[in-house]
């Protein structure tokens, strides 16, 4: 079920096109520090030079300015440009569709993507850095008289649908005893979540940061934070099968997903200049990209066993609570770009 990217941009509204940067040319005359990115062992590849890899940016993560910042594909012989996301569902949908090669969402928009359509994988996990901190939360406003996920009872929570916020409504409700039946979810994608929480019109909301610890700041509380068991703090990236069913393109793409990986461990060896990046990405203060920083705090690795278990429970969570009308078998879902052993936690990278 092939969309062109013209049809997805009318009918979702959240795909934004970047610029594209080329190989050698991304960066200013002075070296940039990941300019020469390429792995030791990586040959040199003209035949990749006919390959451009669209990259989804969820919700403004810092690759796009950390790219332009690090230089890390300035030694890429394809080219690569950034399509921004406001959220995970359309991410998975533009994967599956082709117009995206590679791009991160949280765990359930592969679950809520594969159960209506495929052609794409799951290729590698974004593994938390700091485990103890919830990325995403229930959040209540100031003054608001809930005090537990079971006072969710009958109150109306929003949601972005499909996404990993909407999974940690669903099971913070199951930790209780309640379904969805028993709460109103109303589904908003974050924007417009937004305004119906600072506007009174529902009780709770369930999304990630940094919208989470912003609303915090300005006084809302935190009702449920998104902690294991209940949630994960780990992502997922997905690739279309396009690329990946091509064996000269999938060797193009693995080596794009290391340099984003390389990119992304600089950023967390040098937070000052990654709270910059997203900052300018999301278009929030200083401050509150600092506050978020954690959250996009990651180390890449292949999925392993034990994620591709979780994300089994989690799809069947979803199935049972009607959320999917369709069993989704996660391990046939995945397919790892990353050969086994690799962190990007252990790269090195200079400041």
């Amino acid at each position: 079920m092939r969309k062109t990217t013209t049809r997805l941009i009318g009918a979702v509204g959240t795909l934004a096109l970047a610029g594209t940067l080329a190989a050698c040319g991304s960066s200013s005359d002075t070296a940039a520090p990941l300019s020469n990115a390429a792995d030791a062992s990586d040959a040199k590849h003209p035949e990749w030079s006919k390959y451009t890899f669209t990259i989804g940016d969820n919700g403004g993560d810092g690759s796009q300015a950390l790219a332009k910042l690090t230089g890390v594909f300035d030694s890429a012989p394809y080219k690569v440009k950034f399509a921004r996301f406001t959220y995970g569902p359309p991410l998975v949908q533009a994967a599956a569709s082709g117009d995206i090669d590679l791009g991160s969402v949280g765990d359930v928009p592969p679950i809520t993507g594969a159960a209506k359509e495929y052609g794409f994988k799951v290729v590698a996990v974004n593994r938390s850095l700091t485990p103890d901190q919830a990325l995403e939360n229930i959040i209540v406003p100031k003054g608001s008289k809930l005090k537990t996920a079971a006072d969710l009872r009958g109150k109306k929570i929003a949601v972005p649908q499909g996404s990993s916020a909407h999974g940690l409504a669903l099971n913070a409700l199951k930790s209780v005893g309640l379904t969805p039946k028993d709460v109103k979810l109303v589904f908003l994608d974050p924007a417009a979540g937004a305004t119906a929480f600072n506007t009174g019109k529902v009780d709770a909301w369930s999304i990630w940061n940094p919208q989470s610890a912003i609303a915090v700041k300005n006084g809302a509380r935190i009702l449920v934070k998104g902690l294991p068991p209940i949630d994960q703090t780990s992502s997922y990236y997905v690739a279309t099968e396009e690329s990946l069913n091509d064996r000269t393109k999938r060797a193009a793409l693995t080596d794009a997903l290391k340099r984003l990986s390389r990119e992304f461990a600089w950023a967390v060896k040098n937070p000052d200049k990654y709270a910059q990046a997203l900052s300018q990405e999301q278009g929030v203060p200083l401050s509150d990209a600092k506050a978020s920083l954690a959250a996009y705090s990651n180390r890449v690795t292949p999925v392993r066993q034990s994620d591709i278990e979780l994300e089994q429970q989690l799809a069947d969570a979803f199935l049972e609570a009607g959320q999917i009308t369709k069993k989704v078998d996660v391990k046939s879902l995945t397919d790892n770009l990353l050969p086994a052993g690799y962190d990007s936690s252990r790269l090195k990278v200079t400041s």
